[in-house]
């Protein structure tokens, strides 16, 4: 692709980075094929390509408009594209260049801007949220339709293990998933240690800056970032841990991304670095483990699931798995938890288009209910298909928002394997 940066611009780190990334695009239209808004739509420009060529046109010095902001804040930015591209763009880290330009020059509705303020500010402070998801659970028949959905039911979340072990692996402590399903978090722990591994939780650790940086507040999101780097660095830099485990690939794909977003900076870049490349998915990290310890895994599995029936007749272990979109296109992690749930005895149900986003996209399902709606209901069509005992994803994200529109339990995998370990 032709560009010509303006003068604002183009000799900026900014600039840079994106003038590279444009000048990769062959125009191809292959990353309409699997676009989600586009499929729904049917217009250029809520198209990554249409997309791209908007920022170019941004860059370019052409004037910037509310219609230019209104196709960029459509993008899912599930980075399905990027995985059907054949050139290599990379069109995550293009938006986040030209929405950032963009919402610097246009300003947004009141209304608007009040929302995304407040997501902000309730999502990334972890006693806030929790404080806000009790209230809902108490008054919920009181809450408005359209966030009723996002008030999921707690489950119980049991003991996390007090066994010490010679390996250790950091986990996150998130903002919104231990207000939402503290379960999963004691379920990993859980897990981890029947495999003789302790997880550590640095206190000071919190939010991994996705929310922010997606929402207009680059900088703030970058000072998360940096906290969490503050708070984790001293296992790391000691050789304490040996990995840094995500059991939410929302937040994996972004701290997976800390070396880039801080590649400029002095004082953090080389940690940054070492974070992002510590860091991992837990279905990686358990799928590392030698045979023998998930052979063990799996006669724990087969004993518990003969013992239950599930809805469709057989042993409880029929699971129709959901990959998510920050898991498949952005860590580029494919098909490794569908491969460790086979291996540790589960079922799996084909699922149609399981390349697609459900429509969750972090704060996408409150800002732009109705196409979330529409992605999430194919979604569910498809995950149903096969008549699965259970629904399972990745991210805690995916799970209250499919769980909102289906009577099937919709729960994270390793919940599930929990149980099974458990009886």
């Amino acid at each position: 692709m032709d560009t010509h940066l303006a003068d604002w611009i183009k000799d900026t780190q900014e600039g840079q980075e994106a003038e590279s990334i444009l000048r990769n695009c062959v125009h191809c239209g292959f990353c309409t094929a699997t676009c989600p808004t586009y499929q729904i739509l049917g217009d250029e420009l809520d198209s990554p390509r249409g997309r791209i060529y908007l920022i170019k046109q941004v860059l370019e010095g052409k004037e910037v408009t509310r219609k230019t902001q209104i196709h960029l804040d459509r993008c899912l930015t599930c980075r399905n594209c990027e995985s059907t591209c054949p050139s290599g763009v990379q069109y995550g880290h293009l938006i986040d260049i030209g929405r950032k330009i963009v919402d610097e020059r246009v300003e947004r509705p009141l209304a608007e801007r009040m929302k995304r303020e407040s997501l902000m500010g309730l999502m990334g402070s972890k006693t806030l949220f929790n404080t806000a998801m009790g209230l809902g659970r108490a008054f919920k028949p009181l809450v408005p339709a359209g966030l009723k959905g996002k008030i999921i039911d707690k489950r119980p979340a049991g003991e996390l293990p007090n066994r010490e072990h010679a390996r250790k692996v950091l986990m996150l402590n998130g903002c919104v998933q231990p207000g939402m399903l503290p379960s999963i978090d004691t379920a990993t722990a859980r897990v981890l240690d029947a495999l003789g591994v302790q997880s550590i939780v640095a206190p000071k650790s919190g939010c991994c800056g996705a929310v922010k940086f997606h929402l207009d507040d680059q900088s703030g999101g970058l000072a998360q970032m940096k906290a969490n780097i503050d708070a984790w660095w001293p296992l790391i830099g000691s050789k304490q841990v040996e990995a840094l485990v995500m059991n939410a690939s929302g937040c994996g794909v972004t701290v997976r991304e800390y070396g880039h977003h801080l590649k400029h900076d002095a004082h953090y870049a080389e940690r940054a670095k070492r974070v992002s490349e510590l860091c991992m998915d837990v279905s990686e990290f358990i799928s590392g483990f030698s045979e023998e310890a998930l052979a063990n895994l799996r006669q724990r599995v087969d004993a518990y699931a003969n013992r239950g029936v599930g809805a469709s007749g057989g042993p409880a272990k029929k699971l129709a798995f959901h990959p998510p979109c920050t898991l498949q296109h952005g860590q580029k992690v494919k098909g490794v938890t569908e491969s460790l749930l086979l291996q540790l005895g589960f079922e799996l149900t084909p699922v149609c288009d399981a390349h697609l986003c459900c429509g969750s996209a972090g704060t996408y399902s409150v800002l732009q209910p109705e196409l979330s709606e529409e992605l999430k209901k194919r979604k569910l069509e498809n995950l149903c298909e096969g008549n699965p005992d259970k629904i399972v994803s990745s991210n805690i994200g995916c799970i209250t928002h499919l769980a909102s529109g289906t009577d099937k339990p919709v729960l994270h995998w390793i919940e599930v394997l929990d149980s099974a370990l458990a009886g």
